[in-house]
């Protein structure tokens, strides 16, 4: 039967890849469909469900699934959203293979040594003893759960998946991995400017006449946005890409910049120091709704000019002439500012430069314009599933407080007498190294592969040797897995309740469990009233979390009139007609002008940052003083978002293994030739793979992508990567962001 499944589904995923356009890619085309004719359907035949893709992406997809016999037959991106209009990215047609993979962790399973791979299958009850009376031996020792930390983050955004830091908390007060990876810098940035992060309806993207995508590459990571661009450049809209990397985006693109890499405030100040000069800027926006501009002003006048912004990115000063001319001429524009470029040092003051730029020539609160860069406007659920009580006299940890990471919803219930400890989740290894009083000695790792996402691999796996006890919940033999004692296997999100909304668009979809959770797999909160049972059963009263739940019920309990009025549904079953979207004033974020800041409008000069240790002026800041030869960029690939997707043989089929992407000159210069291997190495560690040479990288950096290829492959990013800190995301998300893009090497053929 497994057999028969898989084929049908393969060659309905390779259909779904050739609309896509990924199937383009394949050598030779010998995996393209010889004809597009379909089959004949019937939907009739099939029993239709709703899911939503939870992963960390822009698009957020709605997604409807055909199940026949109880076994999903193919799916295909929701009609009824107009964003996801049917299609899905090369990951999400993916994800039927991702139920039945022959890879998949089917069981509770026991590792008999570290690394060892001596695996041996247990009963959930064996596992959640183990698991229990170790939570209990901390507790009795350190009279506290300090000792007991949970690094989490964004394997799976389903709502009810916050149940895993509920669970925690129902256990005592523990020991938390706070902060984000992703974008922690630009947040802080925003907050300090507009009051809160908020961008426009990425479908009014087509009301726009000129649209900068800085740092971003949707042709890749947001694939439903790229219509929107193309319907706007259709309309007579210019598109300028600015990366460091030639990408298929800016391949799409009027004008690409590829300046050097962490200059974009520098860039952007130019461009500023221009629309100054040149009387462009939007003097209604900057006396009415601002305050700070002369000040800004009289700073870009005093210390920034055209020559020097193009010294400092390799632009000539003709073109940033042109573009900020004609940005700011334009009516409305709008800069989409990508994750990527705030991950550096100057990262922060890089973006608050942009959104001046955009504010400057009058393009926020206009519909089609705006800084595009996130909201959370959208997340009103009541995380039931989170908000869990701590057990009666539990003792935890005194003079916390404040966020936990960028979709922390607890911060009305840090007035409590203990609060869970927090560490920085951007310096994993060296705070599991680094805590005391009591030290980190069990770890519950959930929807996260710390040793493929996380910074400096070879001290993260030192900091895990340390550790009595490592759970990891999981689908696949990770890294981080293969780092482990104990790993649980958990359902996909064709197994489990629960709801999406995006981080991107404004459309929230229904995820209905659409076939029985294979072998033994459990969701998370499912497994969290497992332990509770055991905890219970062994010591009454060390759990509060619910030991008996039904899943579909908890989903109903996230649901409020506020959620159903935003989005104009009045229940949650509506959803299954199809995703909704919410109902907004405006298509453009702060239309009214009403802005979050402490004086109610944009702040060019933000006393608040200046506050929290920064300029109060958008100002320059110099990057990261480079150690090595090379910069080195590791981006997401276009196969997988972290180690996720990546290993699954269908990807294989035409991803079959890492590169390191190199200019030619350079590489000339080294000796390397094409496909030769090469060994790239600096002071955390090295990375060995063959070479692809390409000018579409710069001829001082070294690109590969962030990728995990299954436990055969030993290729690994954060092998280079240290965890630097950039400027700012402490202020929003509990803790500052990483540099990733300011890391340094050398390299040699071998």
């Amino acid at each position: 039967m497994k057999e028969k499944n898989s084929g049908l589904s393969r060659r309905r995923f390779l259909q779904g890849i050739s609309a896509a356009g990924a199937a383009a890619l394949l050598p030779c085309r010998f995996l393209m469909p010889h004809s597009a004719q379909a089959a004949a359907f019937s939907e009739q035949e099939y029993q239709v469900f709703r899911n939503a893709c939870p992963r960390n992406c822009y698009d957020t997809c709605s997604i409807k699934t055909y199940v026949q016999d109880g076994v999903v037959k193919f799916i295909e991106g929701a009609q009824e959203s107009t964003f996801t209009h049917g299609g899905l990215c090369v990951k999400g047609y993916a994800y039927p293979r991702r139920v039945y993979s022959p890879d998949r962790i089917k069981y509770p399973m026991v590792q008999d040594g570290r690394r060892t791979g001596n695996w041996r299958r247990v009963t959930w009850d064996e596992a959640m003893d183990r698991i229990a009376r170790k939570v209990l031996e901390l507790k009795e020792q350190d009279g506290s759960l300090l000792g007991l930390g949970l690094t989490k983050y964004s394997g799976n955004f389903g709502i009810t998946n916050y149940g895993v830091e509920g669970m925690m908390s129902s256990l005592g007060y523990t020991t938390r991995f706070v902060g984000t990876p992703c974008w922690p810098a630009g947040i802080d940035a925003q907050n300090y400017d507009l009051g809160d992060m908020w961008c426009n309806d990425p479908e009014d993207m087509v009301k726009s006449r000129y649209i900068i995508i800085w740092g971003a590459n949707p042709a890749w990571c947001s694939v439903h946005s790229m219509k929107y661009v193309m319907e706007a450049k259709r309309r007579g809209a210019k598109v300028v890409v600015i990366d460091p990397v030639f990408t298929q985006t800016a391949a799409k693109g009027d004008v690409f910049w590829q300046p050097e890499t962490s200059s974009d405030g520098a860039l952007a100040l130019g461009m500023a120091r221009h629309i100054l000069d040149a009387g462009l800027v939007d003097r209604d926006f900057v006396n009415n709704h601002s305050v700070g501009f002369n000040e800004f002003a009289d700073y870009l006048r005093a210390n920034v000019t055209v020559e020097w912004a193009a010294e400092r990115s390799g632009i000539p000063a003709q073109q940033i002439r042109e573009v900020a001319e004609e940005f700011a001429s334009a009516d409305p524009a709008t800069i989409w500012i990508g994750y990527g470029m705030q991950r550096h040092t100057n990262g922060g003051a890089s973006v608050r430069a942009i959104d001046a730029l955009v504010a400057m020539t009058g393009n926020v609160g206009k519909e089609g314009g705006g800084a595009r860069y996130g909201h959370l406007r959208t997340w009103g659920f009541n995380y039931h599933a989170l908000l869990q009580k701590q057990p009666e006299g539990a003792v935890g940890f005194v003079g916390g407080g404040g966020p936990k990471g960028d979709f922390d919803f607890t911060k009305e219930e840090a007035a409590a007498s203990y609060t869970d400890r927090t560490v920085n989740i951007n310096k994993t290894a060296q705070a599991i190294l680094d805590t005391k009083d009591p030290a980190i000695r069990m770890l519950w790792v959930s929807c996260k592969n710390p040793f493929a996402q996380d910074f400096d691999r070879p001290k993260l796996e030192k900091a895990f040797d340390t550790l009595d006890l490592v759970v990891s919940v999981e689908q696949f033999f990770t890294e981080t897995v293969s780092n482990s004692d104990i790993v649980l296997p958990v359902t996909t999100l064709f197994e489990e309740w629960t709801v999406n909304v995006s981080y991107w668009h404004y459309w929230m979809g229904l995820n209905e469990q659409a076939i029985t959770p294979m072998f033994e797999t459990k969701s998370n909160i499912e497994i969290a009233a497992l332990l509770s049972k055991k905890m219970n059963e062994l010591s009454p009263g060390s759990c509060t979390f619910p030991q008996e739940i039904d899943t579909r019920e908890w989903l109903e309990k996230e649901f409020n009139q506020g959620i159903y009025d935003t989005f104009g549904i009045s229940h949650w079953t509506d959803l299954r007609n199809g995703p909704a979207k919410a109902r907004m004033a405006s298509s453009a974020s702060w239309h009214d002008k009403a802005f979050g800041t402490p004086s109610g409008k944009y702040e060019f000069r933000s006393e608040l940052c200046e506050q929290n240790g920064h300029a109060a002026l958008p100002v320059y800041k110099e990057g990261r003083k480079p150690y090595d030869v090379f910069r080195v960029l590791t981006p997401h690939t276009q196969f997988g978002l972290h180690s996720q997707f990546i290993n699954l043989d269908w990807m294989k089929e035409y991803n079959k293994e890492p590169f390191i992407y190199m200019h030619p000159d350079a590489a000339r210069e080294k000796g390397i030739a094409d496909l030769d291997t090469v060994r790239v190495f600096n002071k955390v560690g090295e990375v060995r793979s063959r070479v692809k040479l390409t000018r579409n990288v710069a001829k001082d950096c070294l690109l590969m992508y962030e990728a995990w290829f299954g436990p055969e492959s030993t290729f690994n990013v954060q092998n280079l990567v240290d965890d630097e800190a950039s400027d700012m995301g402490a202020f929003k998300t509990g803790a500052p962001g990483v540099a990733l893009h300011d890391q340094f090497a050398n390299v040699e053929k071998l």
